[in-house]
């Protein structure tokens, strides 16, 4: 067997238990810590993918920022989660028509692997033979990333700092509710 499948299979059989793991927990904090695990198995599932760039901001953004903001969150609610006021059944209602929806997005893409698709026979090619002569960057990925997407990523940070402040405020508001 190569070692690339059993590393594989490796941890995807982990990320599977750790799944099992969250949700059967009940402690937010063990939540937290467990999802920050899962972040982690994930980073080292994209490395034997070769997507060392998609790995780091799995591990920076999934394992790092999340996990502390949770851990911050939890430091300011409380440890333990409150009973639902709602049954089972809604959860598993919204979890079934948001997956309805991400298939029904999906269905007018051309295959996985087309040659033929719009990416193949447009803008990759392009960035492949012209981005060192443009950018003066050898690596591809990172000269897509910080200049033909420049915007893309400046936008993206944008939407993550929006996300950030928000969180923010909102914890400032539970924090001065539960000091009066």
């Amino acid at each position: 067997m190569d070692i690339a499948i059993l590393v594989n299979f490796s941890l995807l059989t982990l990320m599977m238990l750790v799944v099992v793991v969250l949700i059967r927990l009940k402690s937010l904090l063990g939540v937290a810590l467990t999802n920050g695990i899962y972040s982690l198995l994930s980073a080292g599932l994209f490395v034997t993918m070769d997507a060392v760039d998609v790995a780091f901001t799995e591990a920076a953004v999934g394992a790092g920022i999340t996990t502390v903001l949770l851990l911050g969150t939890i430091a300011v609610t409380g440890m333990e989660q409150t009973v639902s006021r709602h049954g089972k059944f809604l959860p598993l209602v919204v979890i079934f028509i948001t997956g309805a929806a991400l298939i029904y997005g999906t269905l007018d893409m051309p295959p996985f692997g087309d040659p033929k698709a719009p990416i193949h026979t447009h803008v990759a090619p392009h960035y492949l033979t012209e981005s060192t002569n443009e950018i003066g960057i050898p690596n591809v990925v990172t000269s897509v990333l910080a200049s033909y997407r420049g915007y893309d990523t400046l936008g993206e940070v944008i939407v993550i700092f929006t996300a950030a402040i928000g969180v923010l405020l909102l914890l400032g508001k539970t924090v001065g509710k539960r000091n009066k």
